[in-house]
């Protein structure tokens, strides 16, 4: 079925045959059939990685199969989303190993872009929790792989976006929790200097993120407020609260009916945000209580929220730089602030040491930026990206719609190790994207 399809960022948008099927034979037969398509599951990456000429959904393919309550563990298909597997768990006193700034992705997705989350720095990313998974590769055979078996796959499967086959079954570790509430503390920060201090002052935390305002200079360049947070015992909570201490909280209900004006995001109107944004915290210091779900996904309380960028769509920025490189990061804050062009949601984490084949996160800070799509923010962007190969600090896949072909080979170590192991599993181009296609990684 012709559909027109585009991922969050709504850039690029795409007419695609979209198939979707419930059995795995079905899944099977389509592979060996078929040249050129991509499995896709909720398109919440941003970019164009799970955009093709030819779109395999997952999401009929979407069952729970197996949940061990004492030991948490949780096998799925490929297409259930990070919610419905939220809803099962969190009354059961678990929680997700790692989970990203949003809920509403697919498992297979969390493995293809091996996401992290803001306990990266302790916790890593999702594929250091995986037991393991199956994938359907290029000659229709579906292979188990996991850190100890077929392990070229595996790591090339986890943050390869879906090249090397199609995901369909996933096993994977949960954490244990005693309520589904946060202790949180937010603490706003002057400057750069000090949420720098500040991250590494509160480092000993499980989760922590700062949120930034990209457009001040002077003294305040890079005024910040840090949220660091633990999963709150009974004992944390108030009277109300510990009344039901693993309830699930509401679902959302407002939303954006349609795309706005793109006039709406301006600088004037960044700047009253982030003005309004970090003074609505009056002290220094707050420490609070809050549900899981202001905490983990603040966006998901507003569905569709990505329409607030306009009809032309946005690209999420995020990059990464090894922590001896703060002067990237000032360097790429700077040209931000001087070109005016700041963003509404600009987030900076920590990540720890991660030893993998292609996945994003290094030791180091990683920013991630919103820009609605506008004349010559393209060729801002190639500005950017020419700081972040200087001080030798790569772009999320996951997050790209843009990234010219050299700066990927220049950034990611080993990409040619990657793109040998695609050629094995994925002979003939069979699984190819719009991204593979640019940065010639189903060359």
């Amino acid at each position: 079925m012709q559909k027109r399809l585009a991922n969050w960022g709504n850039y690029p948008a795409i007419t695609s045959e979209e198939s979707a099927y419930t059995q795995e034979e079905q899944l099977r037969s389509f592979v060996v059939a078929n040249h050129g398509f991509i499995a896709r599951g909720n398109g919440r990456c941003y970019g164009d990685a799970s955009l093709g000429k030819h779109s395999l959904s997952m999401l009929r393919y979407d069952k729970v199969l197996s949940f061990d309550t004492t030991a948490g563990v949780l096998e799925t298909q490929a297409g259930v989303t990070l919610d419905q597997i939220l809803d099962i768990i969190v009354p059961k006193g678990w929680f997700l190993p790692v989970t990203p700034g949003t809920k509403f992705i697919t498992v297979g997705g969390a493995v293809a872009s091996d996401v992290h989350g803001k306990n990266h720095h302790l916790e890593g990313a999702f594929s250091g929790h995986i037991t393991e998974m199956d994938v359907i590769i290029g000659d229709g055979t579906t292979v188990t792989c996991s850190p100890d078996r077929h392990t070229d796959l595996y790591w090339a499967t986890c943050g390869g976006m879906g090249l090397t086959g199609v995901i369909t079954r996933v096993k994977f570790g949960l954490k244990k929790m005693e309520t589904a509430y946060i202790k949180q503390k937010q603490i706003k920060a002057r400057n750069l200097e000090e949420v720098v201090r500040l991250f590494d002052e509160y480092k000993h935390y499980t989760y922590s993120m700062a949120w930034i305002d990209c457009l001040q200079k002077g003294d305040s360049f890079g005024r910040s407020i840090l949220i660091v947070g633990e999963h709150a015992t009974k004992a944390e909570l108030n009277g109300k609260q510990a009344q039901a201490p693993l309830q699930l909280p509401s679902k959302p209900r407002l939303t954006v009916p349609f795309n706005l004006p793109s006039f709406i995001l301006n600088t004037f109107t960044v700047k009253a945000f982030n003005w309004l944004y970090y003074g609505k915290n009056f002290k220094k210091e707050i420490n609070n209580v809050v549900p899981y779900e202001p905490f983990f996904y603040p966006l998901d309380a507003i569905l569709h929220w990505n329409r607030g960028y306009g009809k032309a769509g946005f690209i999420q920025y995020q990059f990464v730089l090894s922590l001896d490189q703060k002067d990237g990061l000032i360097a790429i804050l700077r040209r931000i602030s001087e070109k005016g062009w700041g963003s509404f949601l600009a987030v900076l984490k920590v990540f720890g040491r991660q030893d993998s084949l292609i996945s994003f996160p290094m030791e180091g800070y990683t920013l991630a930026l919103d820009f609605p799509v506008r004349k010559g923010l393209f060729e801002f962007l190639d500005e950017l990206d020419e700081i972040v190969l200087q001080y030798g600090g790569r772009l999320y896949l996951s997050k790209d719609a843009r990234m010219k072909q050299d700066v990927f080979w220049k950034s990611y170590p080993n990409a040619e190790r990657f793109a040998e192991i695609v050629k094995a599993y994925n002979p003939g181009k069979r699984f190819e994207s719009l991204q593979s296609e640019r940065l010639l990684l189903t060359k």
